[in-house]
């Protein structure tokens, strides 16, 4: 591979992404269409959302990878990360000697430029936390650009170009493509950074809990002696990192030490109320329909990050007041016969704990059905084994299947769902194991009682499961 052809060349017209219908990948062509550039694409596994919505942009997208694909007027290949270099179009495009970047790379230099970005990292809960803030600057007139791993109620788009001097971008840790090993966030360089948590996470690219430190350390060493990095201050990890760095520093969470607290909650459905202090002054009252701890700290750091912008609190207020939420973060897919099947993407042990535990304290007029499908490349290796039982303490009966890609992952690293649920049973849970998604719907469909709340974990599609299973209801 010529790594000299890895740049952006001054003139580019018409721009291929290899491996288009992922979800960044996906938002990067459409905003790409959108400033008019000639775009196309191409990918393996063609299917909604994400082909329909870019079919809508009009990105032309190639079904199945071929050499074919790349031609002689492409002016710049994206490729995405989850591209080998043996790829047949990796292979052309090098045959021909083409320019080729990464996705960060291509948002760097095509939509961030010039803009002040806004970079929300962390293991857990940076989806919800940049949606929030998106729409918190949107209401504040800002008109922010934005680019996000979930699909925003408020917007019905994970991405937005505005024409205001900000961007917010979820800052990723995984790494950035096959010629660039290094993590997705150390490319941008932030106005303010929020840091949400550091565990371990994808067994696929990182050896251990210091090697994911490695990595934030990398991304906190990178943050200007001139900008803000607002920390959780619950994280022990965190805590570690942000010792003596060059940047200013506020902490959120509930440390009396911490600038941003978080306190006086009470829930009264479908609210949940709150009030903030910084420096121990109230900085104002709030509610939110967003359920879970979890979220209120969430919450809270948007909160220090739209204060550093000197947005006032009311329009903060206004803007939590009616923020939609994400899709498949706690969202509502249906009810029937009484029974509410709510879609999440929760896969890591500590998400999967807090988000049953947050629903049950919420909806607390029946039972919590958990059903979890171990699908990420964590999640399948048996990593979380002896993890994952304490994390479904707060259901009342759960459903366990089994991984449906388990041949990727060596046999001997490998999850067991059997185990899970052995060791749920031990601990007094009515846990249950199944092979395959239709076994799972026949169940439920059998034993789920008006009342239920069904929480379905998963962070792929689980074969719509939602859909099918509120039809046999």
């Amino acid at each position: 591979m010529d790594l000299s052809k890895n740049r952006i060349p001054e003139h580019v017209k018409k721009i291929h992404l290899i491996a288009v219908c992922g979800t960044g990948m996906g938002a990067l062509a459409c905003m790409l269409k959108d400033m008019d550039f000639e775009v196309t694409g191409s990918d393996q596994k063609i299917y909604p959302p994400m082909s329909s919505f870019l079919a809508q942009k009009g990105v032309d997208v190639a079904d199945g990878f071929n050499g074919k694909n790349i031609t002689h007027d492409t002016d710049l290949v994206v490729v995405g990360n989850a591209v080998s270099k043996d790829n047949p179009e990796v292979i052309k495009l090098d045959k021909m000697g083409l320019y080729f970047c990464s996705m960060p790379q291509a948002l760097n230099r095509f939509i961030a430029a010039g803009k002040m970005p806004i970079i929300i990292a962390g293991t857990h809960g940076k989806t919800t936390t940049s949606s929030i803030l998106a729409w918190i600057l949107y209401k504040a007139s800002l008109d922010p650009s934005f680019m996000i791993g979930g699909i925003l109620n408020n917007f019905d788009s994970n991405y937005r170009l505005g024409k205001g001097e900000h961007i917010i971008i979820e800052g990723d840790e995984y790494d950035t493509a096959f010629f660039d090993k290094g993590p997705k966030f150390l490319h941008y360089d932030p106005y303010i950074a929020v840091l949400t948590s550091v565990e371990f996470d994808h067994a696929d690219i990182f050896k251990d809990m210091n090697h994911v430190k490695e990595a934030f350390d990398r991304f906190i060493s990178s943050i200007a002696q001139k900008s803000t990095l607002i920390a959780f201050d619950g994280d022990k990890n965190v805590e570690e990192l942000i010792n003596g760095r060059q940047c200013r520093i506020e902490r959120y969470g509930r440390d009396t030490d911490s600038t941003w607290r978080i306190q006086n909650i009470s829930i009264d459905p479908p609210w949940t109320f709150f009030n903030v202090l910084k420096h121990e002054s109230t900085f104002g009252n709030f509610k939110t329909n967003l359920v879970g701890m979890h979220n209120l700290f969430n919450i809270l750091s948007t909160i220090a990050v739209a204060d550093n912008m000197n947005i006032p609190g009311e329009v903060i207020a206004g803007a939590l007041e009616n923020f939609q939420g994400v899709k498949r973060r706690q969202e509502i897919r249906g009810s029937k016969r009484g029974i509410t099947v709510i879609d999440d993407f929760a896969h890591h042990p500590t998400a999967v704990k807090e988000t049953i535990s947050a629903v049950k304290n919420f909806y607390t007029g029946g039972r919590i059905v958990a059903v979890f499908e171990p699908r990420t490349n964590s999640s399948m290796r048996k990593v979380f084994q002896n993890i994952y039982p304490n994390s479904f303490d707060s259901a009342d009966l759960v459903c366990i299947r089994k991984p449906p890609l388990l041949e990727k992952i060596p046999f001997i690293e490998r999850f067991s769902s059997e185990k899970l649920v052995d060791d749920l049973k031990n601990r007094g849970k009515d846990a249950y194991f199944f092979t395959d998604t239709e076994s799972i719907i026949t169940f439920l469909a059998r034993e789920a009682e008006a009342g239920d709340i069904i929480l379905i974990m998963s962070n792929g599609g689980f074969e719509n499961i939602h859909e099918r299973l509120l039809e046999r209801l």
